[in-house]
């Protein structure tokens, strides 16, 4: 599985983003070519190589009409805001509207398109829990001039040139302090930020500055299939996207292209003994913990405290599952309290194709990664065909392999 991998150990930003990603590309200028060819209005895009901390990556400079961004504040253009315009380039409004028109004029797929309104709603939307305002009040300044269109724009188009599979971000660092914005000084992460990051992990780390903007957030939670450690897989390139800060440690965001064999997952496991409980009641609980989301509910004979034999019931669900099958657990078991582990799944890619048969459809399940490929037919359509041909399940099996392989 193609599998682009984001270390956002130092937050991230548009510009950062963009630079990384154009590192894994085989022609980097001839992207930024293309790029400054859209002809956004007032905007120019450089591709530079700088060094930092000995480690040799890419910047990109949006400049809007030859003034790159504000030097002292350089992740000022990745803000929105809600009130009046205060903008190092202009003073003007732009809401969504305006976005959508200037957007529309870009010749650019109509995915990429979409993909880059979407983050521009994730944005508006953040903005507009921020400030209490409808989204259509909703007015942007730097992150709806011209250089971070750029920015977006690029990200969008990088990530359709790129095509992977699956986007895994790692934790992201948003760093600490106060940020100068259009409003005063607000705390990092800025509203807009932490409202665009809810569900995400995330921590401060030890850099009192802003390290994730509004706009590297909006990106990251629009492109993420999720959000976790670095999988296994066989990196093919490394893109390194430099911030314009120095900090004692290497400010950049780095890209990792390669192939993962399956998929890997995080999942909440859950578990609880209980010696009190029927087989029914078990059973029962556990067809509800199947019907609220769990992905698997299995169940261990224990030998429990004063010799007495129960039962291990694990669960393991999705991490935003979590707070529903532990109010399943205790509305359906016995027990009093409820362990928790977090687990890494290696799981085989998996596909289902349907066939046509003398005997009807039957769907036959294949399974794949890690060296190893595995193909079944679906149980269900086994049984009845077995039922139907009053013949065994072996039967029914070696039937249709003779009459696929004919």
């Amino acid at each position: 599985m193609k599998t682009l991998y984001l270390d956002c150990g130092m937050g991230a930003a548009g510009d950062m983003l963009t630079a990384a990603l154009t590192e894994l590309l085989p022609d980097p200028d001839a992207f930024i070519r293309r790029l400054n060819a859209l002809a956004i209005p007032d905007v120019s895009i450089v591709r530079e190589k700088t060094v930092k901390c000995g480690i040799t990556g890419t910047y990109i400079a949006v400049t809007v009409r030859g003034v790159e961004e504000d030097e002292d504040h350089p992740h000022n253009h990745d803000h929105a805001h809600g009130g009046e315009a205060h903008h190092h380039h202009d003073h003007h409004h732009t809401g969504m509207e305006d976005i959508t028109r200037m957007v529309s004029q870009l010749n650019v797929p109509a995915r990429v398109r979409e993909n880059i309104l979407a983050v521009y709603g994730r944005i508006a939307e953040a903005e507009s829990l921020a400030h209490d305002r409808p989204v259509s009040q909703i007015h942007f300044h730097e992150v709806g001039d011209r250089d971070a269109i750029a920015d977006i724009t690029a990200v969008c188009l990088l990530m359709d040139e790129l095509s992977p599979e699956e986007v895994v971000v790692s934790p992201v660092c948003v760093g600490s302090g106060y940020v100068t914005c259009a409003h005063g000084v607000l705390p990092v992460p800025a509203p807009a930020t932490a409202h665009l990051l809810r569900g995400v992990p995330t921590y401060a780390g030890n850099i009192r500055s802003e390290l994730c903007t509004p706009t590297g957030a909006a990106l990251l939670t629009h492109f993420a299939t999720r959000f976790g450690d670095m999988p296994v897989m066989r990196t093919q390139a490394i893109g390194y996207g430099m911030g314009k800060k120095d900090f004692e440690r290497l400010n950049c965001v780095r890209a990792f292209l390669g192939e993962t064999e399956g998929d890997t997952d995080i999942v909440s496991e859950l578990s609880c003994n209980v010696d009190d409980m029927t087989a029914e009641d078990i059973a029962f609980a556990m067809e509800r913990l199947f019907a609220g989301g769990a992905r698997e509910v299995f169940t261990v004979p224990v030998g429990m405290k004063k010799s007495r034999s129960g039962v291990l019931l694990c669960v393991l669900c999705d991490t935003e599952k979590r707070e529903e099958m532990l109010r399943l657990l205790f509305l359906h078991t016995t027990t009093l309290g409820v362990r928790e582990n977090t687990a890494r799944r290696y799981v085989l890619a998996r596909d289902t194709e349907t066939l046509h048969t003398p005997y009807g459809e039957v769907r036959r399940k294949a399974s794949r990664g890690y060296g190893v490929t595995r193909v079944k037919y679906e149980h269900d359509d086994l049984a009845r065909i077995a039922r139907e041909e009053s013949c065994s399940l072996e039967e029914v099996r070696n039937r249709l392999c003779a009459v696929i392989s004919a």
